[in-house]
């Protein structure tokens, strides 16, 4: 059996130690080290500051699954592209400077990356650009999304991927809105409705509404605990080790 060796950049976070422990689980791939600023003396692994310290590592990364920050971007591509390392980034909040920045990268690298590493969330996405081909414009179309309260970024990386994919179904011709409580007027035909739902310790919610003359039609996807994410970026770096540069995103694996 091939073995994928693999660096966790945000080892010592919540979704880093979600990530080592489904590894620790499977017998197709490891964890041969780790990145964070926040060394942790309880993991099997050796832990790094930065990424450029992984040149001292004496087993070669195949791939680097980034659950971290966006500031930690530029070191990360830096060192992938010098070594030649996969990168899966499962990171949200990127400026589009810095979304510029990866796809840049992913012509000489393996690279994947995505706002949702949930197969559940890719395939509503799917779902939703099909509604849309079969309803036409006769529907409004809203979308709410519920995270925890520790969650900085609104509205989440996911909910901006799920309108997305919608406008680009719509060859691009909607508008976001993200506050209706600034512009006192009458919804817009040509319009995506984006709420953000902050409390507790929901894992994530998304909601996609068409709202139609008597009808309402709703996509929903509910996870119940981190590890749907984990298994997908597991499952992503799994797929790239070996992959030609190029961009890399869930259509790949659904």
């Amino acid at each position: 059996m091939i073995l994928t060796n693999i660096v966790i950049c945000g080892s010592s976070g919540k979704m880093g130690k979600v990530i080592h422990n489904i590894i620790s689980t499977r017998d197709d791939c490891k964890v041969v080290a780790g990145i964070d600023k926040n060394k942790e003396d309880s993991t099997d692994f050796p832990v790094m500051s930065t990424p450029k310290q992984l040149s001292s590592l004496s087993i070669e990364p195949d791939v680097i699954i980034d659950f971290s920050h966006p500031s930690v971007l530029d070191e990360l591509l830096d060192y992938c592209l010098t070594n030649r390392v996969g990168l899966v980034i499962a990171t949200t909040g990127y400026s589009q400077e810095e979304v510029d920045k990866i796809h840049k990268a992913a012509k000489e690298i393996p690279l994947f990356f995505t706002a949702n590493m949930s197969i559940g969330v890719n395939l509503i996405a799917e779902l939703a650009k099909k509604a849309v081909s079969v309803l036409g414009d006769q529907f409004d179309i809203e979308i709410i999304e519920k995270h925890h309260n520790q969650k900085i970024d609104a509205p989440s990386g996911t909910a901006l991927m799920l309108a997305d994919a919608i406008n680009e179904e719509l060859d691009h011709q909607y508008s976001y809105t993200y506050d209706r409580h600034s512009v006192r007027e009458k919804r817009t035909k040509k319009e995506i409705g984006l709420h953000a739902i902050r409390g507790g310790t929901i894992v994530g919610e998304h909601d996609i509404i068409f709202a139609g003359r008597d009808e309402l039609i709703t996509l929903s996807h509910h996870a119940a605990s981190k590890e749907v994410f984990a298994v997908g970026a597991v499952n992503a770096a799994i797929f790239l080790k070996g992959k030609e540069p190029g961009f890399y995103n869930m259509k790949n694996l659904i």
